[in-house]
């Protein structure tokens, strides 16, 4: 009758109710030296030497299809006659996933032994020996049942090294998706630069058309009005000429930028003192007292970080705009434009 029982019981039993010193001769059938039949020993070493060559065959074959359990089990139906009592008329199927494999000249037969295959403790299919004619009645039938523990091996060995070439695939599918990806961000970044590099140079395009209008259109108009302005308010012309002279490199734009903790009216007031405007002048532009101006620069030198530092603040303003790097002593963090 067709068995599938697990080498555990055969295990259970001999470790369970037999002396230690007895285990090799009740599992692998190896009599001891009490023994004093040579030929059987003989035969018993025999039978162990196939076991363990069918072993090492399979770590060969693992070895040698690493990468296709097709082909792995394609050589092994052939492989595993050869370690069982009878060769001559021993064949094998393996099935495995909805695949069948069969040794040469296989055929189904009532003398048969059966290992179920697990991945993951889920059955995946079987490991089946057939002998094509009737022998002795053994242990389990005509099996010895260290061909048991053999077939149950096998199917354990199955069942890992499935587990090994599938992880390995899923591996491989990983890298080659990461790799995929990765080209693709690459042409992205590459793309992005180029969106860039355009968006910069359009830019640039239009700062040169506004400084063209500015300088045909505008600065003649600001130049005649200037002429016609009282004393008093040519400062403002002058600082509107400055500033659209500066159009295209703004100098409001990068203070922003690098020093956000200014207010809107600490901005207007950098920039006249940038122009050159003295405390006083611009109390009287703005309608302020001159103590109130002081004020503002005391909070602009604080978030410029150079309160308490023998540095200018005109000069400071000037250098931030014109990309000067002064040396530690005058200025403390001055970043070039």
């Amino acid at each position: 009758m067709p068995s599938s029982t697990p080498a555990g019981p055969f295990i259970e039993d001999f470790t369970e109710k037999v002396d230690p010193a007895k285990w090799t001769e009740y599992l692998w059938r190896i009599p001891t030296d009490e023994v004093i039949e040579p030929e059987k020993v003989e035969i018993a070493l025999r039978e162990r030497m196939k076991e363990l060559n069918c072993l090492y065959g399979i770590a060969q074959l693992a070895e040698r299809y690493y990468d296709s359990m097709e082909d792995f089990l394609k050589y092994l139906v052939d492989f595993l006659p050869l370690s069982w009592q009878y060769p001559e008329i021993t064949c094998t199927r393996i099935v495995f996933n909805d695949q069948t494999f069969k040794s040469r000249n296989c055929r189904v037969t009532k003398w048969r032994q059966t290992s179920q295959i697990l991945v993951y403790n889920k059955p995946v299919g079987d490991v089946t020996i057939f002998y094509l004619e009737e022998k002795p009645a053994a242990d389990e039938g005509p099996f010895l049942k260290e061909e048991r523990v053999l077939l149950d091996e096998v199917a354990r060995r199955i069942s890992i090294i499935a587990v090994r070439i599938s992880a390995e695939r899923e591996l491989q599918e990983n890298n080659k998706q990461l790799s995929i990806e990765r080209m693709a961000l690459q042409e992205a970044n590459a793309a992005l630069r180029a969106v860039l590099a355009n968006i910069e140079g359009e830019k640039q395009r239009i700062y040169k058309d506004m400084q063209v209008n500015i300088d045909k259109v505008i600065m003649p108009i600001l130049q005649a009005l200037s002429v016609e302005l009282p004393k008093a308010q040519r400062k403002y012309a002058e600082i509107l000429k400055t500033n659209l002279e500066e159009i295209t490199s703004p100098f409001t734009s990068r203070f922003l930028y690098q020093y956000q903790s200014l207010t809107p009216t600490e901005i207007t007031i950098c920039n006249m003192i940038r122009n050159g405007l003295r405390t006083k002048e611009i109390a009287q532009l703005r309608a302020v007292s001159t103590a109130t101006i002081n004020r503002h620069r005391e909070h602009i030198r604080k978030k410029l970080k150079i309160a308490n530092h023998d540095i200018h603040l005109t000069t400071y303003l000037q250098s931030l705009l014109m990309g000067v790097e002064a040396s530690n002593k005058e200025i403390i963090s001055i970043r070039q434009i």
